[in-house]
């Protein structure tokens, strides 16, 4: 049993990245789900697609790329763990690296980016960073 499923999604993305892969498969879940679409709003991956496959449904998250051919997500960082949860009210919601970034907040109004929750006005757990 995993303990910790939005680590591995993010360890499977870095390893993916540093392989140069265009995809990279993973056990689909509701908040991964919702994860990558926060990502793909705010243009850190092209695209996600559920794929219905046997015995479980799997995740296909299609990984940016620019045109040199360096990635776009240049790091990744979980925040809240299993054993440690981090929250932030939307007073303390800031900016990831002068904007460059973005935190990925679990909030009442659904998983949204830092930039949503500020817009929203709503705070939350602070699940990841990207940048």
């Amino acid at each position: 049993m995993m303990t910790d499923p939005i680590a591995d999604m993010l360890t499977r993305m870095r390893n993916a990245i540093l392989r140069k892969k265009e995809t990279v498969d993973m056990p689909m879940s509701k908040e991964k789900q919702a994860i990558a679409e926060a990502l793909r709003r705010e243009g850190f991956v092209k695209d996600f697609r559920v794929v219905d496959v046997e015995p479980v449904k799997i995740m296909r998250v299609y990984l940016k790329y620019a045109p040199d051919g360096e990635s776009v997500i240049h790091g990744l960082r979980r925040f809240s763990r299993p054993g440690w949860r981090v929250y932030r009210k939307k007073r303390e919601i800031k900016p990831v690296m002068q904007g460059i970034g973005v935190t990925v907040l679990s909030t009442s109004k659904g998983v949204v980016s830092d930039r949503e929750a500020r817009k929203q006005g709503v705070g939350g757990e602070a699940l990841l960073t990207v940048w």
